[in-house]
């Protein structure tokens, strides 16, 4: 992108807000109810990024290559479906909210596919597999399209969504805490009995995800209670907005098209490295379920710490320079996991109620967490930049769009970490009925759970050097838009 023509730009805008300012002050209350409706998101999001693959294979009875290729028949459905929720949203003004209106209208049947997802009276049926996770998959981006447009309509102001931002990532890192730590906690609960690091109890596992899908439904309501669209399209520009608007949008849009890029190799990085989390902890560690709660919770701990803090450190180090620090940190404790997961030497020597192989595992795990959370947290507030972008050289704020634009993006994303572990777990001869895996099987869970991840990290690092919207550029960008709206 050329700044300089940013700078002198004089297209000509024809959309129109609600107010002739954009730059809203949000009250925490506003901040903490924007984020709630990601907490809501990621307790089913999380549940089914972290063990739908497990649940599947362990539990339903499906063979994990057909899983794969089912995740990716899914992830293909969205690519169809994400333009169009997107392009019906920018176009409608339902009576509760612009946006908003979605969290009420498609969380209830979210909740609902949610849950039968991981009933099991079809035990082994991969039609019923097939028919209830794309219902899931489709109800969520009619959920998550609308909701992600929210951030970009409640201010212009680039602190304010950086604050909006980090709000928004505690809270979804907290849902992700409640999925890591508390699944396998809560379904011990409901299967006491039962050895090893996960259930395989049908039941409880039904009974665990109509918990968490009526909490997260509860968040929803509350969401839609707090926030309000300020910065939108008028009505009759809407009427205007098309499917095709979203590939012109890609084209038109550099900074948009580096974000999508970026969006594919970290939400692969993530759902690959979930994915076989329970997998390692279970087969490569023979670790008990204390131990896999702790685990996966490590990858939503290190948000609490951090994520306060993102406007501190991004106001000293600038957003690249945030970018870079958090993404390698992310690769060295992916570096140090793999490496202690060789150390079986370790294994026999306890260290207070754990192995010192485990506890070392357990600061690999805090370390890449801390840096994948920073990194992947932040991107989110890189959305309003490129949908202001997009208003600035085109003059329309096509919001739902854009959000479509990087919902399939990241849902490839997603695609890859359903389609990835399936497929190695296949070719590595991973086979659900031995407690004790092969080497070869092993070594493939190691490559899902740092390997792999670690690659795609160095991938997105290359793709976020090239995006260009400065906070100076963004700022001048949306004053502009002002100016023009107010004459």
């Amino acid at each position: 992108m050329d700044t300089e023509r940013i700078a002198v730009s004089t297209a000509q805008s024809t959309t129109r807000t609600t107010t002739a300012s954009g730059f809203y002050k949000l009250s925490w209350l506003q901040r903490i109810g924007f984020g709630a409706g990601d907490l809501a998101q990621n307790l089913i999001y999380q549940t089914v990024s972290m063990y739908l693959l497990f649940f599947y294979t362990n539990v339903y009875g499906l063979d994990p290559g057909v899983a794969a290729v089912m995740f990716l028949i899914v992830r293909i459905v969205d690519v169809i479906w994400d333009p169009l929720v997107g392009t019906y949203v920018d176009k409608h003004d339902p009576r509760w909210g612009k946006y908003r209106s979605y969290l009420i209208l498609a969380g209830v049947p979210l909740t609902g596919f949610a849950i039968l997802c991981f009933w099991t009276g079809f035990s082994g049926s991969l039609l019923y597999a097939f028919i209830t996770y794309v219902g899931l998959s489709m109800c969520y981006t009619v959920v998550n399209v609308p909701y992600g447009a929210l951030n970009a309509s409640m201010t212009r102001d680039t602190q304010e969504i950086t604050i909006l931002t980090s709000t928004r990532m505690f809270m979804a890192n907290l849902g992700g805490l409640a999925v890591g730590m508390g699944i396998p906690i809560v379904l011990r609960l409901f299967n006491p009995s039962e050895e090893g690091a996960m259930s395989t109890q049908p039941s409880a596992w039904l009974t665990t995800m109509t918990i968490y899908g009526l909490v997260g439904l509860a968040m929803l309501v509350f969401c839609f209670s707090q926030c309000r669209e300020r910065v939108v399209m008028d009505k009759k520009e809407t009427a205007n907005v098309k499917v095709s608007d979203l590939w012109m949008e890609f084209v038109h849009n550099r900074p948009l098209r580096v974000l999508a890029f970026f969006f594919i190799t970290a939400f692969a990085m993530m759902s690959v490295g979930n994915a076989a989390g329970a997998y390692y902890m279970q087969y490569n560690l023979n670790g008990t379920d204390a131990e896999l709660s702790i685990f996966m919770g490590l990858g939503s701990v290190p948000a609490f710490i951090f994520m306060p803090m993102i406007p501190m450190i991004k106001q000293r180090i600038g957003k690249k320079g945030m970018f870079y620090s958090f993404l390698c940190i992310a690769i060295v404790g992916m570096a140090i996991l793999y490496g202690v997961s060789k150390m079986g030497n370790l294994s026999a020597t306890e260290v207070g109620p754990f192995s010192a192989q485990m506890w070392l595992v357990f600061i690999a795990q805090f370390i890449k967490s801390t840096g994948v959370i920073v990194a992947t947290g932040y991107m989110w507030a890189l959305v309003p930049e490129v949908i202001s972008y997009g208003e600035y050289t085109t003059g329309r704020r096509i919001s739902g769009i854009v959000n479509a634009l990087t919902g399939i993006f990241y849902k490839a994303g997603m695609a890859l970490g359903g389609v990835v572990p399936g497929a190695v777990l296949a070719w590595v001869g991973f086979n659900r009925e031995l407690l004790q895996q092969t080497a070869m099987a092993q070594e493939g869970i190691l490559w899902l759970v740092a390997v792999i991840p670690a690659m795609l990290l160095a991938l997105a690092m290359w793709f976020i050097s090239r995006y260009e919207l400065t906070d100076e550029v963004i700022d001048r960008i949306n004053r502009e838009i002002e100016k023009r709206h107010k004459s």
